[in-house]
């Protein structure tokens, strides 16, 4: 064989061999299309996951569980977010994750979260790529990594901001499972984006907003007067100056019901007698437990990483940083 000959025999078999290296990533950009990850760390396996679309549509997807989290992340938090704060936040969200996966038993996820599309029209394409690189690096840089209570994965909630203080788990739930989640001073929160919100409801609205628990009285004299600020009365405030319970006409009913009813930013409120009907003045954004998504970033900002946050907030946890994700997920 001529020097020439075996030299076009070796470049023929170098081809091949580069043809058998990247031919199963060919392939997937052809089924899956471009969006493809090509590294294949632990955190890279597919699970189930329910998406409503904003058509209606009922949708059961596989999806890649990093790109999962990401687009939950990007659902949840600012992108102006410092990026401790957002790695705190994807400890959270994996941790809830994981959590309702494991007692799942279809193993679906059902959490929002943004495509890639939904991104790019949230930022503009021109920041597309900054903000995933800066999402993406929040979830790499906390890949297997929970908040770890009695060994196994701690409840963790979360909210934009408190009225200044976040709330006691016994006191909200009645019950000692949770006594990592207590109250925490968050004065910084006084000043975070629409802390204050003021919303004047017409009386005969609020009754038919609240008729899931006001069946009982029906024919009440309330129910059939119609109701008045006097109707509405704060009867007691939790240690973080929630409201714990209040009355409407003859029912008594929690802050959080009526907050729910209500679509209210917060159950940190006060009423107020209005010619329009009756005016309610929030706190806070949010229930109020765990952790506070505003005083994350102000702590960050202060140069605090995502483990000193998470242990400000859920103090007597542990982080577990070598988690099995896949195994939790189902996988």
């Amino acid at each position: 064989m001529s020097f020439y000959s075996a030299k076009k025999k070796i470049k023929n078999i170098a081809a091949f061999l580069i043809i058998l290296i990247f031919l199963p990533y060919v392939v997937s950009i052809f089924v899956n299309g471009k969006d493809v990850n090509l590294q294949n760390g632990s955190g890279h396996f597919t699970i189930k996951v329910a998406r409503t679309d904003p058509d209606g549509t009922e949708l059961d997807l596989d999806l890649d569980w990093e790109e999962y989290l990401i687009g939950v992340l990007a659902y949840e938090m600012p992108e102006s977010y410092e990026l401790e704060a957002l790695k705190a936040q994807a400890v959270v969200l994996r941790t809830s994750l994981c959590r309702e996966l494991a007692e799942n038993e279809e193993k679906t996820a059902t959490e929002k979260y943004l495509t890639h599309a939904e991104m790019k029209r949230k930022w503009g394409a021109a920041n597309f790529d900054t903000y995933l690189k800066k999402y993406t690096k929040a979830v790499e840089d906390t890949e297997g990594t929970v908040v770890w209570y009695n060994e196994a994965c701690a409840w963790t909630p979360y909210h934009q901001s408190s009225n200044g203080e976040t709330r006691n788990a016994s006191e909200v739930l009645g019950t000692e499972d949770y006594p990592y989640i207590c109250k925490r001073e968050c004065p910084l929160d006084k000043a975070a984006e629409d802390e204050i919100q003021v919303t004047v409801f017409d009386y005969q609205e609020i009754q038919q907003l609240c008729r899931d628990f006001l069946v009982a009285e029906e024919n009440s004299e309330s129910a059939e007067k119609g109701y008045n600020f006097a109707d509405f009365e704060i009867l007691e405030m939790d240690s973080s100056g929630y409201v714990r319970q209040m009355r409407m006409g003859d029912t008594v009913c929690t802050g959080d019901q009526f907050r729910d009813a209500l679509s209210l930013s917060s159950s940190a409120f006060s009423f107020y007698e209005s010619i329009k009907g009756l005016k309610i003045t929030t706190i806070g954004k949010g229930h109020g437990l765990g952790m506070s998504q505003w005083t994350a970033n102000e702590m960050a900002k202060e140069k605090k990483n995502y483990e000193e946050i998470l242990q400000f907030f859920f103090e007597g946890t542990t982080l577990n940083k070598e988690f099995d994700e896949k195994e939790a997920t189902g996988n």
